[in-house]
């Protein structure tokens, strides 16, 4: 059945006829009547999405450092030189400052906007090394209550960076915080309504929408993932002595494009025992090496599935080359050799052959798949029919009835009927 839900997926979204984020569409309705909860999350149309603030994750110290080790990893910063001493100066930065916010400031202000304001507040004079900007005076005033305060001790060691270099780091930051220089970017990040840490408890259905030609946004998909597998994997182990009661299966569509999750060689070996399971779908398993490097081989090592839908990558097509093995064959050779006395000769041979050449890969018929299951030997397969699923009735391509409207399913504003009773209350300030 996993395999079949995986063709499915695939089904949907490597038909580009379809519009974007069309699993919603098609499927939300079947979903809701199904006893789903539906979570939406969109970085093409911000006003057709729930708000997701990473700052209501943080509990602790090291989902901090968790969150910061995402927003580099995800963010395109200008380094300087040829060492990562750039990279980590902002990295000190950026822990001092967020975990200011997360253990001193009041939840209403904990979000990425109230970091930017503290950045763009940071002001560096080269000729004068004594001056104080507002966020040394609040810092100044934690160490006096609490000298041993963990974002103190990382402030501290920040500044021992001279005006010049401070001028240079804020200025990175800068760089790769201007995406919240957007007003409906930083509404968006204002408060979270995902509740990523209740999606092993309920059955919920959440929908990471994301351009497939415009990347600026994609952070924001791969911070959702590092902290939905860290939250439910602390969850299952806390809460339900290891085991989430609703198994979580992650489709990552373009998994290639949501940007790099941190640790994922390390998650897709362990969050199985916590009834977690994550389906990568690629163009081609040369992106997931230009992404991960050398740790490719390890996320594609501990998928138990594999299924190849066709494609003419020279990278995909010389490693399913080499995993399908050989066949043996028969091959005969004859002979005749005529003169005064004519004679034949038959020799027999066994000899291994490719079972499928690089060349037969890359004209596959298009109907066809290629299933790798862990313990089995690969076989080819008919790709599943979409409209022959029984649930396919339930779908808008079967009934535009079906069609899930997400605007009017995020419209949180009450409308009254004629005869509905109210009372109007008038506060003066």
């Amino acid at each position: 059945m996993f395999i079949k839900c995986l063709q499915i997926k695939c089904t949907f979204c490597l038909d580009e006829t379809l519009p974007k984020g069309s699993i919603a569409v098609e499927c939300g309705n079947a979903l809701l009547k199904n006893g789903y909860r539906i979570k939406i999350f969109n970085t093409i149309n911000f006003k057709k999405s729930m708000k997701y603030n990473p700052f209501a994750y943080i509990h602790s110290e090291k989902d901090i450092l968790k969150l910061v080790t995402t927003l580099i990893a995800n963010t395109k910063g200008e380094s300087k030189g040829g060492d990562d001493f750039w990279l980590k100066a902002e990295t000190l930065l950026y822990t001092a400052l967020i975990g200011y916010i997360h253990f001193e400031a009041p939840e209403e202000e904990q979000n990425f906007s109230t970091l930017l304001e503290m950045i763009n507040a940071m002001e560096v004079r080269e000729d004068d090394e004594e001056f104080k900007n507002p966020v040394d005076l609040m810092f100044k005033e934690l160490e006096k209550q609490n000298p041993d305060h963990f974002a103190v001790r990382q402030y501290a060691k920040y500044k021992l960076a001279a005006g010049k270099t401070a001028k240079s780091i804020l200025v990175s930051c800068g760089a790769r915080l201007a995406p919240f220089d957007i007003k409906e970017l930083r509404e968006l990040t204002a408060y979270d309504e995902l509740d990523l840490d209740t999606l092993g408890d309920q059955k919920t259905a959440l929908f990471l929408i994301m351009s497939d030609t415009d990347g600026t946004f994609n952070f924001l998909i791969s911070m959702i993932y590092t902290q939905l597998f860290n939250l439910l994997c602390e969850k299952a182990d806390d809460v339900y002595g290891g085991r989430l009661p609703v198994h979580v299966r992650c489709l990552i569509d373009e998994a290639a494009n949501i940007g790099q999750i941190p640790n994922l060689e390390k998650l897709v070996a362990t969050i199985r025992s916590r009834e977690i399971s994550a389906c990568l779908v690629l163009q081609a398993k040369s992106q997931l090496k230009a992404i991960y490097k050398d740790n490719a081989d390890t996320i594609i090592g501990n998928m138990d599935s594999q299924i190849f839908l066709g494609g003419s990558e020279q990278t995909t097509l010389k490693d399913l080359n080499a995993s399908l093995g050989k066949e043996t064959i028969d091959m005969y050779n004859t002979g005749e050799s005529r003169g005064t006395s004519q004679s034949y000769n038959l020799n027999y041979q066994k000899l291994g052959k490719d079972l499928m050449s690089i060349d037969e890969l890359a004209v596959m018929d298009g109907s066809k798949c290629i299933v790798q299951v862990r313990g089995v030997r690969p076989f080819l397969s008919d790709k599943y029919n979409l409209t022959q699923h029984p649930n396919y009735p339930l779908t808008s391509d079967a009934d535009k009835r079906n069609t899930f409207d997400i605007e009017k399913f995020l419209n949180h504003k009450f409308i009254l009927k004629p005869d509905d009773e109210y009372e109007v209350i008038e506060v003066n300030e």
